[in-house]
């Protein structure tokens, strides 16, 4: 299982960020791997709250399977992987000097046999590594530009 974890400083409060991030159905907007979200559950906030998340990275298509399995409201809110790809994710915001928000993403996924399992993770963990990191820039210029 490979770890991946990246971050980024936004010019903004941990509510504002957090007013973007805690809407899942939205997260669409902001991470470019993400083509579609369809909830599974009658929640759509807090634990226990599951969703389908349509992924395309590169010519790779798949449907995540996650479940809400932390919320702190404006501060975490951490997932579990249970669809092809497995394992575990977390959003973290701190308050940062000036008003502003540290956005932490760290991710310990497992990879099926058929994308290469363990070695093809390490490929994988540093593709989508540089993909989030995409992804936390579009993030800021989201929420800034309110």
């Amino acid at each position: 299982m490979g770890k991946v974890k990246v971050a980024i400083t936004i010019d903004a409060s941990p509510a504002t960020v957090w007013e973007e991030v805690g809407r899942i159905e939205r997260h669409v907007d902001w991470m470019v791997d993400a083509v579609a979200i369809r909830f599974t559950s009658k929640t759509t906030r807090g634990v226990g709250t599951t969703f389908d998340c349509d992924t395309k990275v590169g010519p790779v298509r798949l449907t995540d399977k996650m479940e809400v399995t932390e919320w702190r409201e404006g501060r975490t809110m951490g997932v579990r992987h249970v669809g092809v790809v497995t394992g575990t994710g977390r959003f973290t915001l701190k308050r940062a000097r000036r008003g502003r928000t540290r956005f932490a993403w760290e991710e310990r996924l497992t990879y099926p046999l058929w994308m290469g399992g363990r070695i093809g993770g390490l490929v994988g963990d540093r593709i989508m590594g540089l993909v989030w990191k995409r992804n936390l820039k579009s993030l800021a210029r989201t929420v800034e530009g309110r």
